[in-house]
């Protein structure tokens, strides 16, 4: 089997700087609307919390970032396409990565308290895909030498993010550390898209043909 050189597209470097941008402005966001939301708490509180209309202070700042993030990931998703192998796997993977973006997209448009079913259920979407997207950009990437030190890490983050969902699903009737939980579920989503995103602006350009996604 044939292995992929370290190079990729200029556009898979600006892709790569469009996830790792999107990733940063929203972890900044959270920070920032969770110093003016009083009394909130890192374990107590869903991260959705900071986007409720009636508690969060500022949270059109949350609910705009978290469309934003989805908006960039699409069009980084998009980008970096051919930064991967033309594999099934692959390709599979970053469908997903789509869909976890769509359903970011949903999440900050129907804020929990305005439409709660549709508001879970986005999260659900968006919770899960970006699971099965780490998981199965690490499968797919195998044997890529552009990807070498990030296979294992892209799998690994996935399969953390499924232990923590299941975790949450345990813990939502007590609420303990709900927060807690949905802070892992969504960290290793971001951590990749900021940690691969750079990686991809690192790798040494070339002017391809016109790919195909």
């Amino acid at each position: 089997m044939n292995s992929f050189g370290p190079m990729v597209p200029r556009s898979a470097r600006t892709g790569g700087l469009l996830l790792a941008v999107g990733s940063i402005q929203f972890i900044l966001a959270m920070i920032v609307v969770q110093l003016k939301y009083p009394g909130y708490t890192d374990f107590g509180n869903y991260v959705s919390d900071l986007g409720n209309t009636v508690q969060s202070p500022w949270y059109w700042l949350f609910n705009d970032s978290l469309r934003l993030l989805a908006v960039i990931g699409v069009i980084g998703t998009l980008l970096v396409r051919t930064a991967f192998p033309r594999k099934t796997i692959a390709r599979t993977g970053l469908v997903f990565l789509l869909l976890a973006e769509f359903g970011a997209f949903c999440v900050g448009t129907f804020p929990e308290n305005v439409n709660g079913t549709l508001h879970g259920d986005a999260s659900a979407l968006t919770f899960v895909a970006s699971g099965i997207a780490l998981m199965l950009l690490g499968i797919g990437t195998f044997r890529d030498t552009r990807w070498d030190g990030y296979r294992g890490y892209s799998f690994l983050s996935g399969v953390v993010t499924f232990v923590a969902i299941g975790l949450f699903q345990t813990d939502v009737g007590g609420m303990p550390l709900v927060g807690l939980w949905e802070r892992i579920i969504i960290a290793p989503i971001l951590l990749w898209a900021i940690l691969a995103g750079t990686h991809l602006m690192r790798l040494p350009a070339f002017a391809p043909a016109k790919a195909s996604f």
